[in-house]
């Protein structure tokens, strides 16, 4: 038993030490898996802080890098848009440099800048030849009648060349051969040397003098016709002072200074006063005038010749002005009719002045725009105006086609119809561009002002009269390079009115040159420049 007891406290202990050494090994043993696993939770957060590093420096390199894209893409984008605007610039003046007097309002003079067109340009639209053209009838100069023969000079051989014997006429009709010469004279001019005698009555015992004949006096050393001579080669002509001295001493054989050929000058300024303040009294009562401007120079100063073209005159106007203020002066509040022209903003101004004025605006012009169009940089304005020219080319061709339509009313509506379609298709099939809304205002605002020629018969779609008045004095002005004062504003409106209306009544203008020299210097009421009819009605 003792024994047993004593085993029992042996075991006992050895279970206690056991047990002791299994807790002290157990709490070394977590101690150092604790302290393992704070060493690799130490080394995670090292590399946890590491990895944080390392994103955080990559986000910010990522932010740079972003914020230096974003740079790039503003910069490129402000390139690009700088490019779209400088490829805007370079088109719109591409655009500018294609303008001609073709698809322009500019005049044709202004195309001898322009480059000669490519071969292949001319081959595209040939241009008919220089002369006449096939099938055109010839045409013969009429012979002189007899009263217009001056000299006649016979040829006749006395004797044969062979034999010697005397020659005579073959039968009652002599074979004869005509050939007719014009020449001028070794002395053109006729020197005339009036003397007037001074005589003695012995009746009355005074002396007796005769007068001088009606303008003798009064036209001094130069005859009327040879004044009106020398107004016909200054007008019509465009010879300038230096050219005209040198026809007078060269061909005339006389010697005239420059001075006195500019007293000649005002003095057919003079005569041509009253004809040219008629035609002006007249324009207000007109009831239809076609209006255009161009460029004139004085003395190196900005103005206008103005032309109003009537139906059977044309007045001429040269003044510093291209504005209403003109329109205002020469027709007045009152005026009544209709003006044909382009859409030039003085005649538009003119119209909101005076509700009695109608407009017609030239259909001409307005093709010009449309081939600008057409012809434009972008594909969007070339395709809107070939569509607008190919609504016009059917419109002229309805109007070159008038005959064919049995009534009046059928031609209207045709005309109407082709119009329709043309304002549709300029105003809500329009690219609404910058180029295309131009246009497109203007049918909004005055569609009815360029198609009026629809409902008045007898209007014209263009202006083509006035452009056709102000062609001569185009071709002067590069000639003549403007005048010098308003002595020479005065000579050339008289001077162009009296060449645009003889041109258009088909009168002579070297003749009215004399009958007004003639009705000056003899004292007699100026003949008039209206035509037989109007001064009788």
């Amino acid at each position: 038993m003792a024994n047993s007891t004593a085993k029992c406290r042996r075991e006992r202990a050895r279970v206690e030490r056991g047990g002791a050494a299994l807790r002290g090994g157990l709490v070394v043993n977590w101690e150092q898996r604790l302290a393992e696993m704070e060493d690799r939770f130490a080394a995670q957060e090292r590399r946890f802080a590491e990895q944080e590093r390392r994103f955080t420096e990559q986000e910010r390199r990522h932010a740079e890098e972003v914020a230096r894209l974003q740079q790039r893409i503003d910069e490129l984008t402000r390139t690009v848009a700088e490019r779209d605007r400088r490829i805007a610039e370079l088109e719109e003046q591409l655009a500018r440099a294609r303008k001609t007097s073709r698809n322009s309002s500019k005049p044709p003079s202004s195309d001898i800048v322009k480059p000669v067109a490519s071969k292949g340009a001319e081959t595209a639209t040939p241009r008919r030849k220089r002369g006449g053209q096939p099938g055109h009838p010839r045409h013969e100069r009429p012979d002189f009648a007899p009263d217009e023969i001056d000299r006649l000079i016979d040829y006749r051989a006395e004797t044969c060349p062979c034999c010697g014997e005397r020659l005579v006429d073959q039968g009652s009709s002599p074979n004869v051969e005509l050939l007719t010469q014009i020449e001028l004279p070794l002395k053109p001019l006729c020197v005339t040397r009036h003397r007037r005698h001074t005589r003695w009555c012995a009746t009355c015992n005074c002396e007796v003098t005769p007068p001088w004949p009606p303008g003798l006096l009064e036209s001094g050393l130069v005859g009327p016709r040879l004044t009106a001579l020398v107004g016909f080669l200054k007008g019509p002509c465009g010879m300038t002072m230096s050219a005209l001295r040198r026809f007078f001493r060269d061909v005339c054989q006389v010697r005239l200074s420059k001075g006195f050929l500019a007293k000649l000058l005002n003095r057919i300024s003079g005569a041509l006063g009253d004809p040219y303040e008629e035609l002006l009294r007249l324009l207000p009562d007109e009831k239809r005038l076609n209006i255009d401007e161009t460029g004139h120079k004085d003395g190196g100063q900005r103005y206008w010749t103005w032309v109003f073209r009537a139906t059977m005159f044309a007045l001429y106007k040269v003044s510093p002005s291209r504005g209403s203020d003109v329109l205002l002066e020469v027709l007045g509040n009152e005026f009544r009719g209709l003006l044909g022209c382009d859409y030039f903003s003085a005649y538009r101004k003119f119209a909101r002045l005076n509700e009695n004025v109608r407009l017609q605006f030239c259909l001409a012009h307005f093709i010009r725009d449309v081939k600008f169009l057409a012809e434009h940089p972008k594909a969007e304005n070339r395709a809107h105006g070939q569509r607008l020219l190919g609504h016009l080319k059917r419109l002229f061709e309805i109007i070159h086609r008038r005959d064919e339509y049995k009534t009046e009313s059928g031609f209207r509506q045709a005309l109407t119809q082709v119009r329709n379609q043309l304002v549709w298709d300029a105003t809500c099939e329009s690219p609404h561009t910058r180029e295309a809304l131009a246009l497109e205002e203007r049918f909004y605002k005055d569609t009815a002002a360029y198609f009026r020629f629809i409902t008045e018969p007898d209007i014209e779609p263009t202006n083509n009269l006035a452009e056709q008045a102000l062609r001569f004095i185009a071709v002067l002005r590069r000639v003549t390079k403007g005048t010098r004062g308003a002595t020479g504003r005065l000579w050339s409106e008289r001077i162009w009115t009296v060449i645009g209306t003889c041109a258009i009544q088909d009168r002579s203008t070297f003749e009215f040159l004399v009958e007004a020299v003639t009705a000056l210097v003899t004292h007699q009421p100026a003949p008039s420049l209206l035509s037989p009819v109007e001064s009788s009605a």
